[in-house]
């Protein structure tokens, strides 16, 4: 079997293995009491990571050169480094609630890269002269991490305002997860204690019926959360929060070495080129998230909103700019 071929064979078995993941995780969430099925969706993540692993170490040997120079090989690596924040995100939060959120997009990623991509843009082609640096290993793979860890992050996010229903929560823990549910517990114990205060001043008269103390109305609201709810809340709040504070950084060093790069290639070192602008607007919007949290105290609803627009942010600047064909950055992409 040559290169071509073991490459086309890994990258639809990723695919087939990430769909069935994803159904694993699903079925799994809907069906919490059926044994093993979290293992079962932690095994096809690995599979999953270690195919495309092999996929991308493939494309290296038949090219020689770091597989990261066209759309295509850009997918594959954005799906491993998802497989892998999965995996690192998964093993912090103990949920299989995490493949729920994560899954999906991996699958989809590499379903877009295998079955929509025309063969023309999935074949290795020589470098362009502006890629034929060392700093192509450097600043793509950094930026490509950052993507992948910043939108584990923010789907994780995303599943928080799932789980907790719109509803604000009100986290008092700490930055790392401890008991940052308890003054949401505490509330619902006042409300459960004034409930039975009111029955409690319900009299019986004299012809056995009920006299109940009349009361005035109040505002009907959202049922109150389960405690496992609130508890998986608390939990993907803060797993959100530190995937987010370890893609940050990435995302800083990767700007940091595209400037390097561009200075090398262009003679300059910032040009507001589509892609760059778009680049800095993503790391002001996950800035802003960290500094909510950290120099506010946000924890919960707002900085979950946040993260989910950071999302929609990070694909703009990965892939939105590229289909203008506008720019530095437009070649090996779309046009």
């Amino acid at each position: 079997m040559d290169l071509i071929q073991l490459q086309n064979l890994l990258d639809n078995t990723s695919f087939c293995i990430l769909f069935l993941t994803m159904l694993v995780y699903w079925v799994g969430a809907a069906f919490p009491k059926i044994p093993y099925l979290s293992v079962l969706g932690t095994t096809g993540m690995v599979i999953a990571n270690l195919c495309i692993a092999g996929l991308l170490a493939s494309r290296w040997l038949e090219a020689g050169y770091f597989p990261l120079s066209n759309l295509y090989e850009s997918l594959f690596f954005l799906t491993w480094g998802i497989t892998t924040i999965h995996l690192i995100a998964e093993r912090m939060s103990r949920s299989r609630l995490v493949g729920v959120a994560t899954s999906p997009v991996a699958m989809g990623i590499t379903a877009f890269a295998a079955l929509s991509l025309p063969a023309e843009m999935q074949t290795s082609a020589p470098l362009v002269p502006a890629l034929k640096s060392n700093w192509l290993m450097m600043h793509v793979s950094v930026m490509m991490l950052s993507y992948a860890t910043l939108m584990v992050g923010s789907v994780i996010a995303i599943a928080f305002l799932v789980v907790t229903r719109g509803q604000q929560v009100e986290l008092k823990g700490s930055a790392v997860g401890t008991g940052s549910y308890r003054h949401q517990i505490k509330k619902l114990s006042l409300q459960t204690s004034e409930t039975d205060s009111i029955s409690k001043l319900a009299t019986i008269n004299n012809s056995g019926s009920t006299a109940v103390l009349d009361l005035p109305k109040t505002e009907t609201s959202k049922p109150p959360l389960s405690l496992e709810r609130l508890t998986l809340a608390d939990t993907l709040d803060n797993i959100s929060y530190r995937v987010i504070g370890l893609g940050f950084p990435l995302l800083t060093i990767g700007i940091i070495a595209g400037g390097v790069w561009a200075n090398e290639a262009w003679g300059s070192y910032w040009s507001w080129d589509p892609k760059e602008t778009w680049a800095f607007i993503t790391w002001l919007v996950f800035a802003a998230y960290l500094h909510a949290r950290i120099t506010r105290g946000w924890q919960g609803r707002k900085p979950a909103l946040l993260a989910a627009a950071g999302f929609v942010v990070v694909w703009v600047c990965y892939l939105g700019v590229n289909l203008l064909g506008k720019g530095l950055h437009s070649y090996g992409w779309f046009f």
